[in-house]
């Protein structure tokens, strides 16, 4: 394959994470704004419950989705640095699997503390 359509898919894999952000995002939102209220205060369990469980729903899906396309885009990366007619940018790209690497890392560590932080201010 030749470097620039693996710089397409390379583009097209940085697309995907960002969108797997999107809705994680918004019922985070939602989350912190019904807190910022006083919403959870005097809802009930089930309610608070329930509020945990689609944060952690949404939250382990986006994971799921952003994982995978951090490791498919590392195999990307490999294939990147065996392609022909190589730029300055490709090869800039193909060295990029630390940051990549360390992405990964921070989908989960982040997700865990983030999920934390819900449960925190739902429960109290």
């Amino acid at each position: 394959m030749k470097a620039q359509d693996l710089i397409g898919l390379w583009n097209q894999k940085r697309a995907q994470i960002i969108q797997a952000q999107v809705a994680p995002a918004l019922v985070l939102i939602g989350i912190f704004v019904l807190a910022a209220i006083g919403a959870f205060e005097n809802a009930s369990d089930g309610a608070k419950y329930l509020t945990i469980g689609v944060a952690a729903a949404t939250g382990i899906l986006a994971i799921i989705s952003q994982y995978a396309a951090v490791r498919e885009a590392e195999a990307l990366l490999t294939d990147l640095k065996s392609a022909t007619e190589q730029s300055a940018l490709t090869k800039k790209i193909a060295d990029s699997r630390g940051l990549l690497s360390l992405s990964a890392i921070a989908i989960v560590g982040l997700g865990l503390g983030i999920f934390a932080l819900v449960v925190w201010a739902v429960l109290g």
